[in-house]
């Protein structure tokens, strides 16, 4: 088998997939260090979950560099075949895959009760490369998600855009929209109790599609922790630190690229 994966707690990887489930097709790359899933819309926004191989009670790849293509929705449709029938009682997994053109295995178990699901693996097409490194990274602030919650669940939706502005100087980090409701601005001091870490190289002001933004909302609900990062382009990088319930960190991150028509401008 080039992979075989065990899972004690099967809510531990559906929470991960979840958060990044807003398209149907998911691309998936096997290595020795875990599995990466891929999610991507319109060109122009990417999600990534990590899952790392320490999440899994075993964890087997033999062949580094294996990508196929999956559908997202059926994968969760299996993962969480036993529902949440109690908060004590979790399903266990096991996954299998055997390599190009075969079906990804799923054998699940919850209190004696066995269930196997073969999903239909497909050939992977091109991933987008957004080429985000971090060496042309200008500004970057880490926050606590739960103020950003609190913005998002306020922000006006009917905005085409949200604006993301960075500064050195005051108001150093600000979120707006702009929609049927008027103007919406939420600043954020550099010095707040929210913000962990500020570094901002200079001043940088981006609009992006609100259309793309919204789908990363399931993973800041998720998230205790959110690092914002911006490059030179204006390509935006937002990585979720989510907890599960065997207090193991995973990380989301969603890529989006800037609002073409504010460029053109």
């Amino acid at each position: 088998m080039t992979l075989v994966a065990k899972l004690d707690n099967v809510r531990n990887i559906t929470t991960l997939l979840k958060a990044i489930h807003f398209n149907e097709l998911a691309t998936c790359f096997l290595s020795s260090n875990g599995i990466k899933v891929t999610v991507e819309e319109a060109q122009c926004v990417q999600a990534n979950a990590f899952i790392q191989a320490a999440i899994f009670q075993e964890y087997s790849c033999k062949e580094d560099g294996e990508i196929f293509t999956i559908n997202l929705t059926v994968l969760l449709e299996c993962l969480s075949i036993f529902g949440n029938t109690s908060p004590n009682s979790t399903a266990a997994m096991k996954m299998c895959y055997n390599g190009y053109g075969n079906p990804l295995i799923l054998m699940l178990e919850e209190n004696g009760v066995l269930t196997d699901c073969n999903i239909q693996t497909q050939e992977s097409s091109e991933i987008l490369d957004f080429n985000f490194l971090s060496t042309n990274v200008v500004n970057k602030i880490i926050m606590k998600s739960e103020c950003l919650k609190e913005a998002f669940s306020e922000l006006d939706m009917t905005s085409e855009v949200i604006e993301i502005f960075m500064s050195p100087k005051a108001p150093y980090f600000q979120l707006s929209t702009f929609g049927d409701y008027g103007d919406i601005h939420f600043d954020y001091p550099k010095d707040s109790d929210v913000v962990e870490f500020f570094d901002c190289g200079q001043l940088q002001v981006n609009r992006y599609k609100i259309t793309l933004i919204k789908p990363s909302v399931k993973a800041l609900t998720l998230s205790s922790k959110i690092s914002i990062r911006m490059d030179n382009r204006g390509f935006l990088s937002l990585q979720f630190m989510i907890q599960n319930e065997d207090n193991q960190i995973s990380f989301v991150e969603y890529l989006c690229s800037p609002n073409e028509a504010e460029e053109s401008d």
